[in-house]
């Protein structure tokens, strides 16, 4: 029973541990695993003793399998198809060529430094081929790299982790049986075959699966969906060992570049899943690691983590990305950035354990040494990346700008005021005559369907501060800002809506997602009729009140059809567009479109409200 409430105890606290280190790292803007690893090892047997691994027997090691193999979906499930086609060459040349490159350059420091054996160096090298994807991520969002640049990275992370998984199963096989050496190579092609085909059949068939909408009772995708990845990785390992991992990421990739109707919320689960998981791993892993093995390593411990960082990681990039049209910038940055993360901790352990049942020595030092070049490449990585970005000129400029979904009626108004501001503007259409027009009035437009990726692609929406979705389609609009949100990093979206209570617009702007686009909801089709007809004119207003106290009088929705309030310059800042829940204080000049026939009853009303002509502007009626 005591066994049994050490083990109860130390998945909890590893729980617990996992999620407040990560959410503190976010605060702190530092890789979480630094703190993981801190944490780990002050809550396991070295420091205050909470966290036990090995009270949880055998069940540590299911949790470290099935726990990988989520990671590693979810990684996958965000992998592009479209964008690892355009940087195959490098991609299949770092995953392939540049694992054996790593394992030998990684195996011959250990050999040459530390004075380990030829059997523990390659072991040491096999272990340490994998780059961390949920290490890697984090720190592309920070660093904003160019598109083909993070692409790179990213596929290298989530491709390579399965790779380096099956090598150094590969290579403790060869450890343990010298002359089993052709079964090795044999079950190695196995777990490639077996993992490919059962990865791509599953990830095909769960797609399809959740393409049929009555199939599952709603709310139930998630739950199916992590059912599946588990059993998929479950049944692929018990048909050949080991090729579960493959079979994983495989599916993976082929679901994430499969449309389902529970795409958005598929991503968000996986997300905050892994996130858990993350947490508990390292905290669990790093815990079961003696402070006094990795002291044991000294200088010549750090000396191998150096060359590996300094030496290893460039030659092999400049070996396998030589044939590829990456700038010269664009591979010294690739050669810097080399995380590792729980794939290589987690294998690590697996491995350390795995030579001690058979009677081999090294285990110990072998996993000390992993998690030490964990520290080592995650620290470097983390805290130098954005700087060394900056420096190589890899990274996006500093966000600016709107791209606006519609290119007509009150988009079209809404563009030439902030476009008079100085602000880049660019429109994403797929009706040709708005096309047209919105070119020949000097725009920039990307003809096209603004919900799939390569649209938004061409559009480069990582260089955009804000989107606005001004479809008369409110559903349309918020797919819109959710796939610029998702894909694109873009955080602030406006949203045309039709209704505040129902649709996804709505749940959006609940959700504080999105910004519910101008002061209330508007008919758009009628006010593009008007605007047609050229019976709307436009003026600025200056706000003279008090926010509350006109609100009480029923606020901008009191204006109903008789204008719009389109935008706003608060205390001098550039203009942005406006949105329901927008503050105005005194002195904020507000952008207003206004039905021709209406004008005096709209300029009364707005005055109501505590908007007044702006008397540097011209007269509303005059324009």
């Amino acid at each position: 029973m005591e066994v049994e409430g050490h083990a109860v105890s130390s998945l909890v606290f590893a729980l617990s541990a996992g999620v407040l280190c990560q959410s503190l790292a976010r605060h702190l803007r530092l890789p979480g695993i630094v703190l993981l690893l801190l944490f780990g090892v002050l809550l396991g047997p070295d420091g205050l003793g909470w966290v036990r691994p090995r009270s949880l027997g055998e069940g540590f090691f299911a949790v470290v399998d099935l726990s990988v193999a989520v990671i590693l979906f979810e990684g996958a499930l965000n992998l592009r198809i479209s964008r690892l086609r355009r940087e195959q060459s490098a991609i299949r040349h770092l995953v392939l060529s540049g694992a054996i490159l790593t394992l030998g350059g990684a195996a011959l420091a250990a050999y040459g430094i530390l004075g380990w054996g030829p059997q523990q160096s390659v072991l040491f090298g096999s272990l340490v081929v994998v780059t961390g994807p949920t290490v890697i991520g984090p720190l592309l969002s920070e660093a904003r790299l160019r598109p083909r640049v993070a692409t790179v990275l990213k596929a290298e992370g989530v491709l390579i982790d399965p790779v380096g998984a099956i090598l150094a199963v590969l290579v403790l096989e060869i450890v343990v049986a010298p002359d089993q050496a052709v079964v090795g190579a044999t079950g190695l092609m196995l777990r490639v075959g077996t993992g490919t085909l059962i990865g791509l059949v599953s990830g095909y068939l769960l797609s399809r699966l959740l393409r049929i909408r009555q199939l599952l009772p709603d709310g139930h995708e998630n739950i199916f969906v992590l059912a599946a990845v588990l059993l998929v990785f479950v049944l692929a390992d018990s048909i050949v060992t080991h090729s579960g991992i493959l079979a994983v990421t495989i599916a993976g990739v082929t679901v994430g570049n499969t449309r389902t109707a529970v795409d958005r919320d598929l991503r968000e689960f996986k997300d905050q899943l892994t996130v858990l998981l993350i947490g508990l791993l390292f905290i669990l892993l790093a815990a079961d690691v003696r402070l006094s093995e990795v002291a044991a390593l000294g200088g010549p411990g750090l000396a191998v983590v150096a060359v590996l960082i300094l030496v290893v990681r460039p030659l092999m990039v400049a070996v396998t990305t030589a044939p590829s049209d990456l700038t010269r910038r664009e591979r010294l940055f690739i050669a810097w950035i080399a995380p590792r993360g729980i794939v290589a901790a987690a294998i690590a352990s697996l491995v350390a354990v795995a030579m001690e049942q058979a009677g081999l020595e090294g285990g110990a030092s072998l996993r000390a040494l992993v998690f030490l070049t964990i520290t080592g490449t995650v620290l470097q990585a983390g805290l130098t990346g954005g700087l060394v970005a900056r420096w190589l000129g890899v990274s996006l400029p500093k966000r600016e700008g709107v791209a606006i979904l519609g290119a007509q009626g009150l988009g079209m108004l809404l563009a030439q005021e902030i476009r008079r501001a100085q602000i880049p503007v660019i429109f994403l259409d797929s009706n040709p005559q708005t096309c047209r027009q919105a070119e020949e009035a000097g725009f920039s437009v990307i003809f096209g369907n603004a919900l799939e990726e390569r649209t938004l692609q061409r559009a480069q929406l990582e260089r955009f501060e804000s989107v606005v979705g001004l479809t008369p389609n409110q559903t349309v609009n918020a797919v819109f800002a959710s796939r610029a949100r998702a894909l694109f990093g873009v955080e602030r979206s406006y949203i045309a809506i039709q209704s505040q209570d129902t649709g996804v617009a709505a749940e959006l702007v609940r959700d504080q997602e999105a910004f519910a686009l101008f002061d209330a909801p508007h008919d758009l089709e009628r006010w593009d009729v008007r605007l047609r007809r050229g019976n709307v004119e436009t003026g600025w207003f200056r706000f003279a009140g008090d926010t509350e106290a006109a609100a009480e009088g029923g606020g901008p929705v009191a204006l109903g059809e008789k204008c719009v309030l389109l935008a706003v310059q608060s205390g001098g800042r550039a203009v942005t567009p406006l949105s329901h829940d927008v503050g105005l204080v005194d002195g904020d000049r507000v952008f207003v479109a206004l039905h021709a026939a209406e004008v005096p009853a709209a300029t009364e009303a707005l005055a109501t409200w505590g908007l007044i002509l702006d008397e540097a502007a011209p007269d509303p009626q005059e324009a």
